[in-house]
């Protein structure tokens, strides 16, 4: 009997800031009865394929993904999703090199800071693991943690909101690309580009100078959009002539609560995708 779609495409693994390995990852999508998903790890592509073995063993579809952060002109985080883009594509595998080293480098800088106020961190298994596989990303989420287990917060969101959000004590500004140029080179390595939850980054004025600039799709379904938002982003896809996309954003972290599969893209949005990828190639 074949399963009805279920088609998660934001999901992240151990390769950046989930808390499960490809085999766990692919263990819980299996579970959620996922039949279509996408690792969209922050700026790097190291658990696709061992994703996409993983997950056709088990009768599911793996398309590759990403999300890549961008910086717009006000210094404030965008976060651009690729899907159906070649993994190995060789400017895509510099830029996103590029793109860990300042993770890294800002990780240690907020390490630096939250030991100035007094709350040291041992960071150290975190940047030998970087060095180690350096196509591992290191980011925010990943200190958050090591916060909650010092003892100093409750939990990821409490790190977030009294440390290391923006404005907060141990707040570092990020350097980046822009959302143009990373839209640029998800095209360039054949993918499609999605502005990611921009009721969560609160980026709606930016969807139509980046549709002017080739973004092709906008995701639509993810946790932190409600009813009201979804069908606003969906009139916002509509007008602008983008695609959709949408998952539910699963990092494994207590602190968000969600599974995979609890947000899920509809299949005939997911069937536009896929012509679209297969025309631009």
């Amino acid at each position: 009997m074949t399963r009805p779609p279920s088609i998660d495409l934001h999901l992240h693994t151990t390769a950046s800031d989930g808390r499960c390995t490809p085999v766990e990852l692919v263990d819980r999508a299996a579970t959620a009865g996922l039949t279509t998903l996408a690792v969209t790890d922050h700026d790097t592509t190291a658990a696709i394929d061992e994703v996409r073995q993983l997950a056709a063993a088990r009768g599911i579809e793996a398309i590759a993904g990403i999300e890549i952060t961008a910086l717009d002109d006000d210094r404030r985080d965008v976060h651009i999703l690729g899907y159906f883009f070649d993994p190995q594509h060789h400017a895509l595998d510099r830029f996103l090199a590029e793109q860990r080293a300042a993770r890294l480098a800002r990780a240690k800088a907020i390490g630096d800071r939250l030991a100035a106020l007094g709350m040291p961190v041992d960071l150290t298994p975190l940047f030998a693991r970087a060095a180690e596989d350096s196509r591992r990303s290191i980011g925010r989420p990943l200190i958050a943690r090591a916060l909650v287990e010092a003892g100093y917060v409750v939990d990821t969101k409490e790190a977030f909101d009294r440390w290391l959000g923006t404005g907060c004590p141990a707040f570092v500004p990020r350097t980046g690309a822009p959302p143009e140029v990373v839209v640029a080179i998800i095209h360039e390595a054949g993918g499609l580009a999605s502005l990611a939850h921009p009721g969560k980054l609160r980026r709606e004025p930016r969807i139509a100078p980046m549709a002017d600039a080739g973004l092709d799709a906008v995701e639509v379904f993810h946790p932190d959009h409600d009813p009201a938002l979804v069908e606003r982003y969906l009139g916002v896809a509509r007008e602008l002539g983008l695609l959709v996309t949408g998952g539910s954003d699963f990092h494994g972290d207590p602190a968000h609560g969600l599974e995979p599969g609890s947000v899920t893209l509809p299949a005939a949005q997911f069937e536009r995708l896929r012509l679209a990828a297969d025309g631009r190639r």
